[in-house]
């Protein structure tokens, strides 16, 4: 998508007035603080945000599957996170066609389009955003070719949707002649041919702020051209070696499970071995291929939050970096004076670093602060068994949409809602959050 944002949380905190404040049990082995598990429990089981915020998610998860308001598409990046909850809400049947849908417009090398949206048969179609196939009558696509993360959120949604439905058959369906399972396949195989840096074993793509979309030196920013710079990044491989584990668990041939799993391997190493800055305990922002597109800019400085959430799903972190990390996130969100850990990065980059209007510091993915990106830490804490830490600094991001009654796409470091009213990612990623968190609470009632 192109559209063009506190206080750290005390350890012992009342949620709200009138709760229960948390009981505290120290630790001697290792000098930490951990909650009495069951009366955070309780706590989390009686939070009546979480109950307006679920009531709320589901309902305009119900009412389709493009991005949100101002976004007239179905975009794998955004269904790919909240496409769990839409099958609460959406018969299956209809986001099983959703889904099949993308691989319609699948391009014959394997690469994925970024989304699709269907259209009045008089419409003006925009060539520089989209494009029409003859065998799709009613439909444009497009797709940022700035991105790498189209090919892994359409192997992750299929996991997603597999996992939630048990519809294997979808894998078998058809789309001009070959098995979705096969197209998926061809997918990593186009992100082996054409993204992927042999010198360091991971893949590229244009030089972006952290997840982001848009590259610095062009006024839109979307397209991969001369001007965008080639570079690797946390975010693209994390969500690679998530695209490979769930395509793993799907094949059941072992000479393909062979072959990927040894690609997956490799990643994950190099990942570490490239991407990870041991002194800092951080992931560098950029590894580049050509010339740094940040030649006046201590770059290292930067703390990608978003790409480092990802990293974790992606079991790329043990449990002590997990920990160093979420604490970095807290006092970034101090030292900016910030809402939440969906801060983007920190610091930002400087006015004049994007060409891009939107791009300014603290703008849009340029530092804005996203619940799409937040509240994917949330779940990653609490599957690694930071479930306090996760139960805290969820409170932010579910306080603004009761508030301001709606999932914003992003806000100002001021807590401004910017962007779509209705934003059905932000909406997906808080009820996964929700729900890691009352599965831990049940589990310990």
């Amino acid at each position: 998508m192109t559209e063009m944002q506190n206080n750290k949380p005390s350890i012992v905190q009342s949620v709200k007035t009138g709760l229960l404040i948390i009981i505290m049990i120290f630790i001697p082995e290792t000098g930490y603080c951990q909650p009495d598990n069951k009366e955070l429990a309780r706590e989390i089981l009686a939070n009546k945000d979480f109950e307006v915020v679920y009531e709320k998610g589901l309902t305009i998860l119900g009412t389709g599957f493009n991005a949100g308001t101002v976004y007239a598409e179905t975009w794998i990046r955004d269904l790919n996170t909240f496409i769990i909850h839409s099958l609460l809400v959406t018969p299956q049947e209809d986001v099983r066609e959703a889904l099949l849908r993308f691989f319609r417009f699948q391009g014959f090398d394997g690469n994925m389009v970024d989304g699709y949206v269907e259209i009045p048969p008089d419409e003006q179609v925009d060539y520089y955003s989209r494009a029409v196939r003859y065998d799709m009558p009613g439909y444009a696509f497009h797709k940022n070719t700035v991105e790498t993360d189209q090919e892994t959120s359409l192997i992750q949604s299929i996991g997603k949707y597999i996992k939630a439905t048990g519809d294997r058959a979808i894998l078998e369906e058809e789309i001009h002649g070959m098995r979705v399972l096969d197209r998926m396949e061809l997918m990593l195989t186009w992100l082996m041919n054409y993204r992927y840096n042999k010198q360091y074993g991971l893949i590229w793509g244009a030089t972006t702020a952290d997840w982001g979309d848009v590259h610095p030196n062009h006024p839109w920013g979307v397209k991969l051209d001369e001007t965008a710079g080639p570079a690797i990044d946390i975010y693209d491989n994390a969500m690679f070696l998530i695209a490979l584990d769930d395509f793993l668990k799907l094949h059941d041939d072992p000479e393909v499970i062979a072959r990927w799993k040894d690609t997956y391997d490799q990643v994950k190493a190099n990942t570490r071995k490239h991407l990870w800055d041991i002194e800092n305990q951080k992931f560098i922002p950029h590894l580049y291929l050509s010339c740094p597109q940040f030649k006046d800019i201590d770059e290292n400085r930067i703390y990608y939050h978003g790409g480092t959430a990802v990293a974790i799903q992606a079991g790329l972190l043990e449990s002590d970096e997990i920990l160093t990390s979420i604490h970095k996130m807290r006092e970034n969100v101090k030292d900016a004076g910030a809402t939440s850990i969906g801060l983007t990065m920190y610091p930002a980059y400087p006015e004049g670093a994007f060409m891009n209007k939107g791009m300014g510091p603290y703008q849009y993915q340029n530092g804005g602060d996203w619940t799409w990106f937040g509240a994917r830490m949330i779940t990653a804490l609490v599957r690694h068994g930071f479930v306090l830490e996760a139960y805290e600094d969820l409170q932010p991001m579910v306080r603004r949409v009761v508030q301001n009654d709606g999932f914003y796409e992003w806000y100002t470091i001021d807590g401004e809602p910017k962007g779509a009213g209705v934003f059905r990612g932000s909406a997906g990623v808080l009820l996964e959050a929700i729900d890691a968190l009352r599965a831990w609470a049940e589990e310990k009632q």
